[in-house]
């Protein structure tokens, strides 16, 4: 058995994608996937720089591009209201959740509810009523579950998010979704195929092309 660390931010139209796909892109692999949320603000800053939905531009062709990924791959999808928007609720609810095992995991019913909330309906992922009605469609689970609920804005909450940021960012890793396994980094929807040629023993991993890849010189740096 196989542990998959998949990192994720629901404010992330290609985690959402990453998301869906996941289950096809893991068939037939003996894996247990770990949802780990994070802020991706946090990793922005850590490497000085802005989010595709902050760059003019880049705004308009992120909209455009998730919007015809999730057609040609089958995935709903719709735009929020208004996009970016500020996370932390959302990733605060999620980690209400965990439990003392796994203090910095969602399960995938859970992580599942986090992306829907945001991609599916068009509608303002923070909006007071709507984060109510999340936060009261998760106590539900964890009492039906039999485990207990965390405040959102606890400090124990706070420090899990805290502490998955840090390791994400001791991880090396800059962006979400990311997929980690044994050492490997996957960032993005697209690396999808490339984690499930990993699994699958693709002969190319063993070639030393991707230890090479980060011996390769900069030929110039920007100031």
């Amino acid at each position: 058995m196989t542990d998959i660390q998949f990192f994720y931010d629901p404010i992330s139209p290609y985690a959402h994608l990453a998301f869906e796909a996941l289950p096809q892109a893991l068939k037939g692999h003996s894996v247990v996937v770990h949802y780990r949320p994070v802020l991706f603000a946090a990793m922005l800053k850590q490497h000085g720089q802005l989010g595709p939905a902050e760059i003019a531009g880049k705004r308009d062709w992120t909209y455009r591009q998730v919007q015809w990924l999730a057609h040609t791959h089958g995935v709903r999808l719709e735009l929020p209201a208004a996009h970016p928007f500020n996370p932390l609720p959302l990733l605060r609810l999620g980690l209400s959740t965990a439990t003392d095992d796994a203090p910095g995991e969602t399960n995938r019913w859970v992580t599942e509810q986090l992306f829907h909330h945001v991609w599916h309906g068009g509608q303002d992922a923070v909006a007071p009523e709507r984060l109510q009605a999340l936060r009261e469609r998760l106590m539900d689970h964890m009492a039906q579950r039999g485990k207990p609920w965390l405040e959102p804005d606890s400090d124990t909450v706070k420090q899990r998010l805290r502490a998955n940021a840090d390791e994400a960012l001791a991880l090396g890793l800059f962006g979400v979704p990311t997929v980690v396994v044994q050492g490997h980094v996957f960032w993005g929807f697209d690396a999808l195929p490339m984690l499930s040629a990993w699994l699958a023993g693709d002969a190319w991993f063993a070639s030393g092309a991707w230890e090479r890849a980060a011996e390769l010189p900069a030929g110039v740096r920007r100031a």
